[in-house]
């Protein structure tokens, strides 16, 4: 970012970095832990950016970060290639054909041998592309890779993709990419092509302007693919081969003179212009000189054979030769340290490798040695150097292995390693974000591709299992859900015993609640069930069986097909023939009867008294038994169950006490899935309940609590929307613009993913546009609360709250008359849980502003039931003022609205107050952003 440009637009240091990042793609999340800075921080700098810039939303800043960045460098885009160590030589035909095949198709392979120089000429060739790409270019190395479904996955970390709720990494990253015009380098596809394959098809066809290079040894086979051969350098014309020979040499101190170049020239031509072969042979020469390179002995074996038929044979035979020339420790550790799939620190290959005959003190200075061989590379790295060796020479190492029959030792001491890497950091529970994802980042694929020898070897199946619970539980916190569900599931099948086996299977379950996945949970807690049973664990199969039929009911909007009514009551009536006496069964039990009893009055109608007394006695009993059992999850779980019974009976306060102690408990609870799973369901109802009695404070803290959690703010649209939701009921026209358009962006990124629940944010943010006088943009959100799923029923509630309150705002008490007409008894259920006491605050102002007979009536019935609600009991005041011409009693309101801040009541209130009041208050809602409207002054 250049420093001229962010400092004549007023941006920090700080900004600019926040800038630069959001030019990478990088969510608020992945820009935090680069940063070491909360997520909250990163949005406040992305709100400032956007106000200083003039950007309409985020979108805009990331493009213009590209553009300044293009600027910066000349006119070349910015992109995610590394930066190569060495210069790039040669190739002036090749980079240009390969440009030009990748300007002229979708999906470009550069095929060919080993060591012939693939990687290098990509990452070039993407470099003098990247100025074509607006949305810049990423490089994913799929060396480290060793599971083919962890493509998109890898993918995913290079683009700073987080995985979105409800759906799985491929589907996030096919959705987020839907329309950038981006380069993608998925480099050494081979070993992968029965994922890459796959999942290319689907990302060409999900991306239409997204253009993908893949280098490999074999072509991908997939429909878009135009394979471009990649040939060894030339040993003629140009003479490509040479010239690599006389740069690499000058790079180790060994100029070669005009009258040696013919002897350069037939070293070249014996390695057949292979670059890799080229490359080893230049590092021997401090070693060896040209001469003694060029001795007869030392070549022998280069030569003869029909290179035409298999170009790898001249890399081979340079490793070969290399590896005789190493002496007896550097051998052993070069062909050790081919167990590691990832850049590794000396420490980790001293545990991995340092064993009889090799010392450990040896090990250091035979990584030094062999990196000056070019047989490994070292960079520097956060936490020391990191050292790496290329795919070839890993796979020749893995090959010397087998040959010395230490195959198996290094990789047992390689899987010891991981689990002991894995339990270390699983063990911290609260990690920092960024140390702790730095070093997780850095062995997350030698864990993986430990666990997936040790899973297909019976004789490590143990180890397997730790490995794989351990990597699960830093997957999550490493917020890769989707791969914590995967683990713990693959730990239920590596599992020696039923009883580990339903432990993992229960934990995948809870990791499926926090992706919003209620089939994966349903399907996950009954096999819990069936495993706990095997065990002969009875109250633990039937606290699963109650926990599955539960989730039915209790998380049922979260089901892609919701499970019929009989199979979750037969799986409670199993559960009951299970139970026992344990405190902790009992309790599941209740609470899946409870949630049976609270699905069974669900009709238009409402519930009868009975009911909702059954259903208030169950719940209350289900607490009182989670209680006994000591368990606050089970409480959390049966307290959520007591809210929504509280909520059905028109208890607003009660449900919204209860919603208060289910997060106090909680904040004491460790984090684990289970317990992140009922923290966000539990924040959720904090902020729903609490806007239900008028608390716009303690909304407003648990919304942003809410927005902070890592699993949501990976998905911004969620962590936004209970925020937005708080700020538009207040408001907060200002902050909910900002925030609306980075919720809309958030929200295409997923593809448009529907989301009923959010449904209702989309139709608040319409409202305040109708405060504002838009009305285009009042449709256009209407219209996307119609996308995410909202349904004519369910804005009965919502819809009839915000469309009254526009009305009356812009001088229409009539019409907000009719948005509210029908009595709470007749909606009841779409008014109950959030919206009573606004329904009925709003009707009897609207009465009372028409001038109806009723409207003191009304507001009486409404008094009943809003109680202590600020806000409502508020307008109810300002209704009854108005009618009774009070003046004094009407801005006594106004201090009433700002003390329970709703700033738009408050200026809303001093323009019915007339006089200079008035003008105060059309003051306040102009600088406010929001249009005065058209009041009926009263008074």
């Amino acid at each position: 970012m250049d420093p001229v440009v962010t400092a004549q637009a007023g941006i920090s240091t700080r900004e600019a970095e926040v800038l630069t990042l959001l030019g990478e793609h990088l969510s608020n999340a992945e820009i935090g832990a680069r940063l070491y800075i909360s997520v909250r921080t990163v949005e406040t700098h992305v709100s400032s950016l956007l106000r200083k810039l003039g950007a309409p939303d985020r979108r805009a800043l990331a493009q213009l970060a590209t553009e300044w960045s293009r600027a910066a460098r000349g006119g070349r885009a910015a992109s995610g290639l590394p930066s190569p160590v060495t210069r790039f030589v040669g190739r002036a035909r090749e980079r240009a054909d390969l440009a030009g095949a990748i300007r002229a198709h979708r999906q470009v392979s550069a095929v060919g041998p080993g060591g012939v120089g693939k990687t290098r000429l990509a990452l070039a060739v993407a470099g003098d592309v990247a100025g074509d790409f607006a949305d810049g270019v990423w490089f994913v190395d799929l060396v480290p890779i060793t599971d083919s479904a962890m493509v998109g996955a890898a993918v995913a970390a290079a683009v700073g993709i987080g995985e979105q709720q409800g759906r799985g990494l491929d589907e996030s990253v096919v959705a987020a990419l839907a329309d950038r015009h981006a380069l993608l380098v998925l480099d050494n596809c081979e070993h992968l092509r029965d994922g890459v394959a796959p999942f290319l098809e689907r990302l060409l066809t999900g991306c239409p302007r997204l253009t993908v290079l893949a280098t490999s040894r074999a072509r991908l086979m997939v429909p878009f693919e135009r394979v471009h051969p990649v040939p060894p350098l030339s040993l003629d014309g140009d003479d490509d081969a040479v010239a690599l020979f006389l740069e690499r040499a000058a790079a180790v101190g060994w100029p070669i003179t005009p009258e040696q170049r013919d002897q350069v020239a037939e070293i070249c031509a014996r390695l057949d212009g292979v670059a890799l072969a080229i490359e080893l042979a230049a590092a021997r020469l401090p070693l060896l000189g040209l001469d003694g390179l060029a001795a007869g002995d030392q070549l022998r074996l280069l030569t003869g054979g029909a290179r035409a038929d298999d170009r790898h044979r001249s890399v081979r035979a340079m490793l070969d030769w290399s590896y005789a020339l190493l002496d007896e420790d550097d051998r052993t550790l070069l062909r050790r340290i081919a167990v590691f799939v990832a850049p590794f620190t000396a420490d980790a290959a001293g545990r991995v490798a340092a064993f009889a005959p090799l010392e450990p003190g040896a090990v250091f200075d035979g990584l030094a040695r062999l990196a000056e061989q070019s047989l490994l590379t070292a960079t520097p790295a956060t936490g020391g150097m990191r050292y790496r060796t290329l795919a070839t020479i890993r796979q020749y190492g893995t090959e010397q292995l087998t040959g010395a029959g230490e195959l198996d030792d290094v990789r047992a001491r390689h899987l010891r390693w991981c689990v002991a890497s894995a339990t270390d950091l699983a063990g911290q529970v609260r990690p920092a974000d960024g140390p702790w994802r730095i070093r997780f980042d850095a062995v997350a694929d030698d864990l993986r591709a430990a666990l997936g020898r040790a899973a297909a070897d019976p004789g490590h199946r143990g180890d397997a299992h730790r490995l794989a619970v351990a990597l699960a539980e830093a997957a999550f916190t490493r917020n890769l859900a989707g791969e914590a569900q995967q683990r713990y599931e693959q730990a239920a099948a590596l599992a020696e015993d039923d009883a580990d086996t339903a432990e993992a299977l229960r934990r995948a379950a809870a990791v499926a609640g926090c992706r919003l996945l209620g089939d994966d949970m349903y399907r996950l807690h009954r096999a819990a069930a069936d495993a706990a049973a095997r065990a002969g664990d009875k109250t633990g199969a039937a606290r699963q069986l109650s926990t599955a039929a539960t989730t039915a009911y209790r998380f049922s909007g979260a089901f892609t097909q919701v499970p019929p009514p009989d199979e979750p009551e037969a799986l409670l009536r199993e559960a009951r023939a299970l139970a026992g006496r344990d405190p902790a069964t009992e309790a599941a039990v209740v609470l899946a009867e409870a949630a049976v009893l609270a699905d069974a009055f669900g009709s238009d109608q409402g519930p009868s008294d009975n009911a909702v007394a059954e259903t208030l006695a169950a719940a209350t009993r289900a607490v009182d038994l989670a209680r006994r059992a000591n368990d606050p999850l089970a409480v959390s779980a049966a307290l959520d169950s007591l809210a929504g019974a509280q909520s059905w009976a028109g208890d607003s306060f009660g449900a919204a006490a209860t919603a208060r102690g289910r997060i106090e408990l909680l904040s004491a609870v460790s984090v684990q899935p289970a317990s992140m799973h009922e923290l966000t369901d539990a924040l959720v109802s904090g902020v729903d309940t609490s806007l239900g009695v008028g608390d716009l404070h303690t909304a407003r803290r648990w919304s942003r609590q809410l927005a902070d959690l890592p699993l949501l703010a990976e998905v911004g649209h969620y962590a936004l929307s209970w925020r937005l939701m708080v700020d538009v009921l207040a408001g907060e026209a200002h902050d909910v613009l900002a925030a609306s358009d980075r919720f809309l962006e958030a929200w295409e990124r997923t593809g448009r993913l529907r989301a009923p629940r959010l449904a209702a944010t989309a139709a608040a943010v319409a409202m305040l546009h109708g405060l504002r006088g838009d009305d285009g943009a009042r449709a256009q959100w209407l219209g996307i609360a119609d996308r995410l799923g909202a349904t004519p029923e369910r804005s009965v509630g919502y819809g009839a709250v915000f469309d009254a309150t526009v009305h009356l705002h812009h001088g229409r008490p009539e019409a907000a008359l009719q948005c509210v007409a029908a009595e709470p008894a007749q909606v009841w259920k779409w008014v109950t849980w959030i919206w009573l006491h606004w329904y009925v605050a709003l009707g009897a102002e609207a009465a009372a502003l028409a001038g109806h007979s009723d409207a003191r009536a009304r507001i009486a019935a409404a008094r009943a039931t809003v109680g202590a609600n600020p806000i409502a009991a508020a307008q109810l005041d300002r209704a009854e003022a108005l009618l009774d011409g009070d003046r004094a009693r009407l801005l006594a309101t106004a201090d009433a609205f700002e003390a329970a801040g709703a700033p738009y009541q408050r200026a809303r209130t001093l323009l019915l107050a007339g006089g200079d009041e008035a003008a105060i208050g059309a003051a306040a809602m102009t600088g406010g952003g929001i249009d005065p409207g058209a009041p009926l002054p009263t008074l």
